[in-house]
């Protein structure tokens, strides 16, 4: 379809132009191509379209009702074209961000209203999952995404952003010896995030695997917090959550648990102005989070 559409604007260029010298000029596109689109045009009609001399060009009847049908279509599509160039590169418009349930809601919040008046002509819209992982639709310009595992294949594009350290917490009266070895944690109760968790450990350049002994399934993280803050069982949070709690501690290892990270994710390399704006936005405020 683009191609045929090339066809028809390669003519209209020729016969506005008065010759195939200029209008390769005005295309930037070799004499040769046009010649042979032209001479492929007429073939796939079954009409010649133009008479050409050393001297001029002259339209037949074919090719001058050929003109007239295409001109205003021409126009239409290249006025359109010029509009969404515009709406490309002008920071306006609806802004759509899906971000994970429970993750710095006030800073965020904070954030985004700073965002909003700042930048009054861009209209934020908001969502929230509360999955591992977001389904990744296509009414979302960004998407925001904890994980430690590398992400699912998608056309989606991922630009990490931080990393969140994290840990074991186990209540603050809890014995648990001096016990250092990670395959000895499942001597005692976890209070996981789903039914299949894995507790990923950094082992140098490896990762070692380890699935949690589960009496309790919370996908929250203020409610898996709160569980052992009740000595329910022992729990894998980041550091910016449970750090500063004095009800809990944190469980010496052989190996660190493996970090958080926040991946930021967009449909195209081609980003419009709106979405480019808020990442460097956003990516300028990121003290925010590290600081907390």
């Amino acid at each position: 379809m683009i191609d045929a559409f090339n066809g028809y604007l390669y003519f209209v260029t020729i016969v506005e132009q008065g010759s195939i010298t200029q209008a390769s000029r005005v295309l930037s596109i070799p004499k040769s191509k046009l010649s042979r689109r032209l001479a492929l045009l007429e073939q796939q009609l079954g009409s010649q379209l133009l008479l050409r001399t050393t001297r001029k060009q002259q339209l037949t009847e074919s090719g001058l009702l050929l003109y007239q049908a295409c001109k205003p279509h021409v126009e239409a599509l290249n006025v359109m074209e010029s509009l969404v160039h515009d709406k490309q590169n002008k920071i306006i418009g609806k802004l759509s961000i899906l971000l994970p349930l429970e993750f710095f809601n006030k800073v965020i919040s904070a954030l985004i209203t700073e965002f909003a008046f700042k930048y009054p002509d861009i209209e934020i819209h908001c969502h929230h999952y509360s999955d591992a992982y977001p389904e990744f639709d296509h009414q979302y310009d960004l998407v925001f995404v904890l994980h430690e595992k590398a992400l699912p294949t998608s056309h989606w594009i991922g630009k990490t952003l931080l990393s969140f350290p994290q840990s074991i917490y186990v209540h603050e009266s809890a014995d648990l010896g001096n016990k250092n070895a990670i395959e000895e944690l499942v001597l005692h109760k976890a209070i996981a995030a789903s039914e299949s968790e894995q507790w990923l450990f950094r082992n140098k350049d490896n990762v070692q695997v380890f699935t949690p002994n589960i009496a309790m399934v919370l996908s929250s993280n203020e409610m898996r917090l709160e569980a052992c803050q009740r000595g329910v069982g022992i729990v894998k949070l980041p550091d910016y959550i449970a750090k500063n709690n004095p009800k809990l501690n944190v469980l010496s290892l052989e190996h660190n648990v493996m970090a958080q990270q926040l991946t930021i994710l967009f449909q195209s390399r081609n980003i419009p102005a709106k979405t480019r704006t808020f990442i460097d936005y956003f990516q300028s405020k990121l003290g925010c989070l590290t600081n907390e």
